[in-house]
């Protein structure tokens, strides 16, 4: 359980706020150092910050309660001379953002087997939020730059301040403002301020997409059917042009099933009707199963064969076997039904 720090103690653990290290919209981030050795991240928040008293401790009642090797755990707090002070553990790694495509320092390849247990670890995150208690908590700022690493490069979900109870039977469900980042936002909850857990899906959706093309979500820097990412891939991935949207880091490194999966689990998280989005617990499973694939592909492959399965997803095989005869139909998800035949 966090425990409360003196004023005195953060000064000391930050050498009185020496290592700036980021900015958010709940203030500015110091790098600092516990008696033990323990390196933190200390969150200051600004006298201007748009967040209040009322996220604050939001914040701190919930981290309390919450522990899961997917969510950055709250060490401690302060609440000395109106000061709001949040300490974390420093993520040595950086968030997913940096690493995509942040400054040039920060930059560095993740290979495809990475990324995907980056994707699986932040699903589980946010699938414990989902489930944490009878109401489902849901975060609303999910992005690339709220899924930190550790040094053992395990995905860590942070930054809870906006995050909010689902509407129960009889509430209205609606909230007075629409929260979220701008890329990333659900366009249902963005029309109608209805709030559920499906919000978070889409942006986890858009992360998905991040990760397969490293591109951020809105770059008005590209040509303009480019701007936004999920506009820009979702008609090349229905029309099976995915090899066109893969981030070239990692082109020849993955396995074209596994890679498939997640495509179509990106494709279905970023429906613009939340009915048919998945739920974070069918995301999480999708994705354990393409990292299962990934890792034993060749196996994979040998009985996918001897079960004459289909042959669908051949973007880049790494081992590619005689074609069976197919007993199984491909899958229709990413192509019009064909007409009936006549018999």
């Amino acid at each position: 359980y966090a425990g409360g720090f003196t004023l005195e103690y953060i000064e000391a653990v930050t050498q009185n706020y020496r290592t700036l290290i980021g900015e958010g919209g709940f203030g500015s981030v110091y790098r600092g150092t516990l008696p033990d050795g323990e390196e933190v991240a200390v969150k200051v928040r600004s006298a201007t910050s748009t967040q209040g008293i009322r996220e604050f401790n939001n914040e701190l009642n919930l981290l309390s309660a919450i522990t899961h090797e997917n969510l950055v755990p709250l060490l401690g707090y302060c609440c000395e001379n109106d000061q709001q002070i949040l300490v974390y553990p420093f993520m040595s790694n950086g968030s997913l953002q940096d690493r995509l495509y942040g400054a040039a320092a920060k930059r560095k390849t993740l290979d495809w087997p990475a990324r995907l247990s980056i994707a699986l670890g932040a699903a589980r995150g946010l699938l414990y939020l989902h489930t944490f208690s009878e109401r489902s908590l849901i975060h609303r700022d999910v992005k690339s730059s709220n899924i930190l690493l550790d040094q053992s490069m395990c995905a860590e979900v942070a930054d809870f301040g906006f995050s909010k109870y689902a509407s129960q039977e009889g509430d209205s469900g609606t909230s007075l403002e629409v929260r979220g980042t701008a890329g990333y936002l659900d366009p249902e909850y963005y029309s109608t301020q209805h709030l559920s857990a499906k919000s978070d899906v889409f942006s986890f959706g858009v992360v998905l997409l991040e990760l397969l093309t490293g591109r951020e979500p809105l770059n008005i820097n590209r040509p303009r059917n480019e701007w936004s990412l999920v506009e820009w891939a979702k008609p090349l991935i229905r029309n099976s042009r995915v090899e066109e949207i893969v981030d070239p880091a990692i082109k020849g490194g993955y396995h074209g099933e596994a890679l498939w999966r997640v495509v179509e689990v990106a494709l279905s998280c970023t429906e613009t009707y939340s009915t048919y989005r998945p739920c974070m617990a069918d995301i999480v499973r999708e994705l354990e199963d393409a990292l299962i694939i990934e890792n034993n592909a060749s196996e994979y492959l040998k009985s996918l064969d001897s079960f004459g399965g289909s042959h669908r997803f051949s973007i880049e095989r790494s081992i590619v076997l005689p074609p069976i005869k197919s007993q199984i139909e491909p899958s229709s998800l990413l192509s019009e039904p064909a007409p009936p035949q006549p018999r």
